[in-house]
């Protein structure tokens, strides 16, 4: 590459050029079909090589709903909270499972896969949220999240939170914040469901640790993969007022685990009168 082409593609990249021709791309790209299911194309998914097959990206929205129900209840009208959205294979797999989409509420901080959700992704109160907030891998230009995060939603107004791969791109205390926005979100009997790199016996975060887990190869570029120690992580759970109800070790894409987390119930009063 010529010296020219070089310095101008670094000043294309600081000035956010090449972010925004990519959110135009997604934003307007079409849709592939697949027995009778919209999808998005393959240029525009996240997720590597597992997601690149049409089939397997709809196989896959599939079992991620059917889990949701097998596991935590979740029904047609259970009200979701998709953070991490994307374009969208979680409402994808809702629909295709249970037949129609309602009650969904997705969120991403890129524009251009909410613009895409928004035009390609409809339902009786189904909305999707762009949030400009920072992260060095998917959003490096955004604002920056401070003790007063807070998303545009009401208190206890969801049955579940679903995150798939998002805290394994996001650091310690961008997961505390988040957390504690849960808290709030959650109703008293709701649940998340998130999959992060957890594992026992490891530093508290590692960032893009070698030779790690089951990526067909090496872990490279901004927050490509976070790993948490295991212990360290259900600190950040509980002190923000949840608790993890179950663990299921290595069970995700790369080799991440699938948590399963619920509001912390307050302690029951003890009497001191005795017999």
């Amino acid at each position: 590459m010529s010296t020219f082409k070089h310095v101008a593609r670094r000043t294309a990249s600081a000035l956010g050029v090449d972010a925004r021709l990519k959110e135009a791309r997604t934003a307007r790209a079409g849709t592939v079909w697949v027995d009778g299911h919209e999808l998005p194309p393959a240029s525009i998914r996240l997720g590597g090589h597992n997601f690149e097959r049409d089939r397997d990206f709809l196989a896959l929205a599939v079992r991620d709903a059917q889990r949701l129900q097998d596991t935590i209840g979740v029904n047609a009208s259970s009200r979701v909270l998709d953070i991490g959205c994307g374009v969208g294979r979680l409402p994808i797999g809702l629909k295709a499972h249970f037949g129609s989409l309602s009650n969904y509420t997705g969120v991403d901080v890129d524009a251009g896969s909410i613009a895409w959700c928004r035009r390609h992704i409809r339902g009786e109160r189904v909305s999707f949220i762009h949030i400009d907030v920072a992260n060095e891998r998917y959003n490096p230009k955004g604002l920056a999240m401070g003790d007063d995060f807070r998303l545009p939603l009401a208190d206890a107004s969801f049955d579940v939170l679903h995150l798939y791969s998002v805290f394994s791109h996001m650091q310690a205390d961008d997961v505390a914040a988040y957390l504690r926005e849960f808290r709030r979100l959650l109703a008293p009997d709701g649940w998340v469901f998130l999959t992060a790199f957890v594992e026992d016996g490891v530093s508290d975060v590692t960032i893009n640790p070698a030779g790690y887990g089951t990526f067909p190869g090496e872990w490279s570029g901004a927050l490509h993969c976070v790993r948490y120690d295991r212990a360290f992580f259900e600190r950040l759970v509980y002190d923000a007022g949840l608790v993890t109800d179950r663990h299921e070790h290595a069970s995700d894409t790369d080799g991440q685990s699938a948590l399963f987390l619920r509001r912390q119930q307050p302690l029951q009063p003890t009497s001191d009168r005795v017999g």
